[in-house]
């Protein structure tokens, strides 16, 4: 089996777009919450977002005439990639069929298919854009950057809701893990905050509806009371090891295991004893051959939903055991806000940094203690901590869980 390294990255998130911001407002606990200013939401409960304002496609070194031909949530994956791709090294001697891009969305071109069918309401089908499929559909983000990179080889996207980044990225390692290419460019990009995506959420009751930006999204904290919606893209190189030193790539992680299943429980509530998530976990250690208590940290799904965080520890305690107890959790959510398909990206690649540098992140805005999530969060600021082993974990609607457990490199 081949090892599989994380050897470069680029993301677009409310918090920086690009890689070193975001992971610098991370560890700072900054977040990106604010009231909603895309459109008008008069007509909703639900008053502020993690948006990424005034985006500026050009301003990222997208092509403007391109740029207008893609929904806003390819347009962040297409800037995110071109971060990567310029801080990946010299790809110039790769084989393009053993080259890969597995990205994928939750929902896709939401704000296009709107805008496109408000259009078609008000003036006719003749006046609907002729771009409207491949803006809509879920897979454009990852075909793009395959044009985009001259990438070649597997190229699909996987949707499963919020668990869309970490299968995507998850799938890649086993691509590379068991032969079949050498690299693949994996993650997620979302970009759904419109007046129709918040109704549907809105209604669903899944959403906060505070309006205090420092207590929006305090996953954990007793007063918890909905997520935050966010956008935006996060998305990894995954190399093969041997491939990635002949070429002299940097290395930030590596990826030691992986784990996916399903609560097969109910579409939108996660499984109350944790059986589903935990098992995801323990896959993941199973696949890299190591004891529950060689992991230091896990970066929770962590929504800031009433459910999910007492099922998510539920989780940690059927995975971990006593171990739960001497190892820390905390949500980046906290200060993302919830990127949907494009969290498991963003997330991943804030367990490579924390692995990297030696932080944990913070669970950030955390004040009220719950007697049902009973770990260590840590809610006191970003954390000094050599550990070799990191979760990052994502779950989704229909019951999907996603592990992914990253390593410290070492060489």
């Amino acid at each position: 089996m081949k090892r599989v390294v994380i050897t470069s990255a680029g993301a677009v998130t409310p918090v920086g777009l690009n890689t070193q911001t975001l992971w610098e407002s991370i560890v700072q606990g900054r977040h990106g919450f604010a009231p909603i200013t895309s459109f008008d939401a008069s007509r909703l409960e639900v008053k502020c977002a993690a948006e990424i304002k005034d985006w500026d496609p050009a301003a990222m070194g997208l092509n403007k005439k391109e740029a207008r031909r893609m929904d806003r949530y390819t347009q962040f994956a297409m800037a995110a990639a071109k971060e990567l791709m310029e801080h990946a090294g010299d790809l110039s001697g790769i084989d393009p069929f053993r080259a890969g891009v597995i990205v994928g969305s939750g929902i896709g071109g939401f704000d296009t298919t709107v805008s496109e069918h408000a259009k078609f309401m008000e003036k006719g089908p003749d006046r609907v854009s002729v771009f409207l499929v491949p803006m809509m559909i879920s897979n454009m983000a990852a075909g793009q950057i395959a044009i985009e990179y001259g990438f070649k080889g597997d190229n699909f996207s996987i949707v499963t809701a919020c668990s869309t980044g970490g299968n995507c990225i998850g799938e890649a390692y086993r691509k590379i893990k068991h032969g079949y290419l050498d690299l693949v460019i994996a993650g997620g990009a979302e970009a759904a905050i419109n007046e129709f995506a918040i109704a549907g959420f809105q209604n669903m009751n899944t959403l906060t509806k505070s309006t205090d930006c420092d207590r929006l999204s305090i996953p954990f904290d007793k007063e918890r009371s909905g997520f935050v919606m966010g956008e935006g893209a996060g998305l990894v190189l995954l190399e093969e090891y041997e491939h990635a030193k002949r070429r002299g790539a940097r290395v930030i992680a590596e990826v030691a295991g992986y784990g996916a299943t399903d609560d097969a429980h109910h579409i939108t509530g996660p499984s109350p004893d944790g059986e589903g998530a935990g098992h995801a976990m323990i896959n993941a250690m199973a696949e890299a051959g190591i004891a529950p208590g060689q992991v230091g940290y896990i970066n929770a799904h962590g929504t800031s939903t009433p459910l999910n965080e007492k099922c998510e520890t539920a989780a940690v305690k059927y995975a971990f055991g006593d171990h739960a107890y001497h190892l820390a959790v905390s949500s980046t959510k906290s200060m993302t806000g919830h990127m949907l398909g494009a969290a498991g990206g963003v997330e991943a690649i804030i367990t490579a940094f924390a692995l990297k540098d030696g932080i944990l992140p913070p669970t950030a805005g955390y004040r009220v203690p719950d007697e049902d999530c009973d770990l260590d969060y840590v809610t006191e600021g970003a954390r000094k901590a050599d550990i070799q082993y990191a979760i990052s974990n994502s779950m989704g609607f229909g019951g999907h869980n996603a592990s992914l457990l990253l390593k410290k490199f070492e060489g």
